[in-house]
């Protein structure tokens, strides 16, 4: 019922593959999701808006496009201030930016697990190269008593800063009960959530904690608007002044300058300076489609897990050397998953090979290491039963 949304590029990647045996299967959905069909005229509108308007741009993105952005994204997690989401290019670009609001001249202390993404991994490793920076990562196996350990060590610690994956990227777990460890945290601690593989993907209200949390997402997966636009809600009361900061912070004083670097009570304490805002047209305009059609993300969800299940249902009358249960990272879907399956191959050679054999079925996925990933799209047929990948 939602391929409606996708005849564009469903149709482009048909045409691209003409020459195959098999019709194509997008399953690396949670790297990259199709874009709907109203990205194509949204980005064409920002390139009509640029050429017309010139500098004049600016007044309607930041007076319009932007807080419509907001709205409809502090609408779909529950925020009750869409003005205290910053927008970034990149999430990497606005936890940093966090992190330089501490005085670094003092110790720092981090709370982490050993599953994060790889850009906070690579700047926390580079991090630990300066005296005076210390992180603890906590295993993030075994799942099931991950959420007690990372809360006791966090109020054990004397942390001043958290940070966790909603959904891991590598295996699609969620990190249990985490939003409930965020309202409990200490006072003193600033707690990063990464919601970048749960954002429209899993049905997420963050209303009870949006006063303690920095949650981060952009619209590169899920939300299928492509890459160049991030955000990272701030939490109310967030008094920061980061040191690494762009003109656009100062935005609301440009004609007031004082010699104190000030910032506002609002995004713009977090925000950078010029960036490329066609993807926001495009996000804009996919979030009013959904609006419109009344398409939630909790039935985006349920939709998935049908996906999911009939998935399961395949593999296992399938008997597949490798795809199977045994090497399934997870799966239990009631107790809460991404939308994405991993197989751990046991060697990166070993899922190397899978991956190849998949895509001579035309079937498009990814791998991490020994890990090959399967992705689920509200793209994909309302009846398909992925025997494809099986074959």
């Amino acid at each position: 019922m939602y391929q409606q949304y996708f005849r564009r590029f469903l149709q482009g990647a048909a045409e691209a593959s003409t020459a195959h045996a098999y019709p194509p299967l997008h399953m690396a959905c949670h790297s990259h999701h199709y874009w709907p069909d109203v990205t194509f005229e949204a980005v064409q509108q920002y390139w009509r808006d640029s050429a017309s308007l010139a500098d004049a741009k600016w007044e309607p993105i930041f007076a319009d496009k932007i807080p419509a952005w907001q709205t409809a994204v502090a609408h779909t997690l529950g925020l009750p201030r869409p003005d205290h989401i910053a927008l970034a290019p990149n999430t990497h670009e606005l936890v940093f930016r966090l992190i330089s609001a501490f005085d670094l001249t003092r110790p720092l202390r981090i709370l982490t697990t050993d599953g994060e993404f790889y850009s906070f991994a690579r700047q926390l490793q580079r991090l630990e190269e300066k005296s005076g920076v210390e992180v603890t990562r906590i295993d993030k196996l075994p799942y099931d008593t991950l959420a007690e350990r990372f809360e006791r060590e966090l109020h054990r610690g004397g942390y001043h800063l958290a940070y966790a994956s909603q959904v891991f990227f590598e295996s699609g777990v969620v990190f249990p009960h985490l939003l409930d460890i965020v309202a409990r945290k200490p006072e003193g601690t600033e707690f990063v959530v990464d919601g970048y593989h749960a954002y429209f993907a899993l049905p997420t209200d963050l209303s009870r904690v949006a006063d303690k949390v920095y949650y981060t997402a952009g619209s590169y997966k899920y939300q299928g608007a492509g890459e160049g636009l991030c955000f990272m809600s701030l939490p109310e009361g967030c008094r920061l002044r980061p040191l690494y900061t762009g003109w656009f912070a100062d935005m609301a004083e440009l004609e007031n300058r004082a010699d104190r670097v000030g910032f506002a009570d609002n995004w713009l304490r977090f925000a950078g300076s010029t960036m490329d805002y066609s993807t926001l047209y495009k996000a804009l305009a996919v979030l009013q489609m959904y609006e419109r059609d009344g398409v939630t993300v909790a039935k985006i969800h349920q939709f998935v897990l049908a996906a999911q299940r009939r998935f399961l249902h395949s593999m296992d009358a399938a008997h597949h050397p490798l795809l199977n249960r045994d090497n399934l990272v997870y799966h239990d879907l009631d107790s809460g998953h991404g939308h994405f399956f991993t197989f751990d191959c046991a060697t990166p050679e070993r899922s190397l090979e899978l991956q190849r054999e998949l895509q001579s079925r035309g079937v498009q996925c990814d791998r991490r290491k020994q890990m090959l990933r399967l992705g689920f799209a509200i793209y994909h047929d309302g009846e398909e039963d992925f025997q494809q990948v099986f074959r």
